[in-house]
């Protein structure tokens, strides 16, 4: 059975936002608010976690996650981001964006794509996420909260409590996020390409 915390999302108890790190620390599987929505994640190193979030979402052991930071400074030690690049998010970030690179050393290379080692990388504007990475001191291996056979990410707390409390150790209610995919945009090859426009703003690179 899952533990379930009300956490405001303006003013995080801080004392919630230190049970809930722990509970990632010991393993757990977490559902928590973004500003794009309810995401699933898992501490980075933690398989048996980044496992169990396949089986809920019952996607291949191929599928893209990516690393939830709590600024660029974390980035750069999980993505190899040049300087043009780097101005580029400077001004984009945190916001509803996740950003594709090449990745360092320092992710797991099952955490990598198969065929370009590349990780997505995003830094939410949501400040009860920001709360947990910062007190957690590295980012969450996380997925959006897609679940089998629904069209659109779950988007109530209250929804998600009947559906997975015995399938994750924790359900963070933030509020309730409608659908807000983030806008998706691939500087592996340096020059960005937009894949994905969603709610980030993609003009600049038009």
């Amino acid at each position: 059975m899952s533990q379930f915390f009300h956490i405001h999302p303006d003013n995080p108890q801080g004392r919630l936002i230190s049970q809930a790190v722990a509970i990632v620390r010991n393993g757990g599987v977490i559902i928590y608010p973004t500003d794009s929505g309810y995401a699933i994640g898992c501490g980075l190193g933690e398989k048996k976690a980044m496992d169990r979030i396949i089986s809920i979402r019952r996607v291949d052991k191929n599928h893209n996650f990516t690393l939830v930071c709590k600024d660029l400074s974390e980035i750069a030690n999980f993505a190899r981001v040049d300087n043009s690049a780097f101005r580029i998010i400077r001004h984009l970030t945190p916001g509803p964006f996740t950003f594709i690179f090449k990745g360092t050393k320092e992710v797991p290379k099952r955490v990598l794509n198969d065929k370009r080692r590349t990780i997505g990388i995003r830094v939410p504007n949501n400040k009860i996420a920001l709360a947990l990475l910062e007190e957690l001191g590295e980012p969450l291996m996380s997925s959006s909260l897609l679940l089998p056979g629904d069209e659109f990410a779950e988007s109530d707390p209250d929804e998600m409590r009947l559906r997975l409390e015995k399938h994750v150790d924790l359900i963070i209610h933030g509020g309730f996020l409608g659908e807000k995919p983030t806008s998706v945009v691939d500087f592996t090859d340096g020059e960005p390409v937009v894949l994905r426009r969603g709610e980030g703003d993609t003009s600049h690179f038009d």
